[in-house]
């Protein structure tokens, strides 16, 4: 067993000089907007991002590459030699976290990598009307999506809401949930979630209405079977008045 992992060893050895060697033979060395290693660059929705790669000490050409977290981005003839330059624009949300990588064709393992750190307030959303019967759960849900992440509070009718053992509260980097299992009289009101960010604070408001409780028989259908069994009842009092005047009318017409 010794004897085999020597080679095996060695082998992995020479593999990692001669990709140390292939790099030093290179000799080029890439900055993107004048930073020779891995950076991260904060801004915002919205806005306009450009982003130069530069092939530097350099003795011929040099192709470069572009790539958007794992995938490679086109590039146009003449932006590839030497210096390469992408445009983001505008900024969105989902731009956060991604990384921009400008790469050597020559020599993949030169590379500089700009990591997007886009900073947005949350938004909660637009304000609910909840109507829930008594005994039923109701999920009153809000986004608390931010960057950085914010600090989340329920309220209820403008107080910071004190949780009941029919109260659940589940949060993640995107959602903030309350849960009420099995709706009281008591739970009717206002219920506000706000979360609060360096880059600014959002809320919104559910407004819920706990209904009385319905029912097993809809009294609908009850006073509506109700009224059709009368007027069957009545129509049949009125069939069998008429059979009897008509069998008195004929008694009367036979003593005669």
């Amino acid at each position: 067993m010794a004897q085999r992992s020597r080679p095996t060893g060695s082998r992995r050895v020479q593999v990692l000089m001669l990709c140390f060697l292939a790099h030093a033979a290179t000799g080029v060395e890439l900055s993107v907007n004048n930073h020779n290693d891995d950076f991260t660059l904060i801004t915002s929705p919205g806005s306009r991002i450009s982003l130069s790669c530069l092939a530097q000490n350099n003795s011929q050409a040099e192709e470069l590459l572009w790539y958007r977290g794992d995938n490679r981005v086109d590039l146009k003839d003449g932006n590839k030699e030497n210096i390469s330059n992408i445009c983001i624009s505008p900024v969105s949300e989902s731009d956060n976290g991604v990384a921009f990588t400008c790469r050597l064709v020559r020599d993949r393992a030169v590379q500089v990598s700009v990591l997007l750190d886009v900073r947005f307030p949350p938004s909660a959303g637009e304000d609910e009307s909840i109507q829930i019967e008594e005994g039923k759960d109701v999920n009153l849900i809000c986004n608390a999506k931010s960057n950085p992440q914010g600090q989340t509070t329920w309220y209820k009718n403008n107080a910071i809401l004190t949780l009941q053992e029919h109260y659940q509260v589940h949060q993640s980097s995107e959602v903030f949930q309350l849960s009420i299992t099995k709706v009281q009289e008591s739970d009717n009101g206002t219920y506000t979630c706000e979360v609060k960010s360096s880059c600014g604070d959002s809320s919104k408001n559910f407004h819920l209405i706990v209904e009385d409780k319905k029912p097993a028989f809809p009294m609908e259908a009850i006073i509506a079977a109700a009224v059709v069994v009368a007027l069957t009842v009545l129509f049949g009092i009125v069939a069998q008045r008429e059979k009897i005047f008509k069998c008195f009318k004929k008694s009367s017409e036979t003593a005669l």
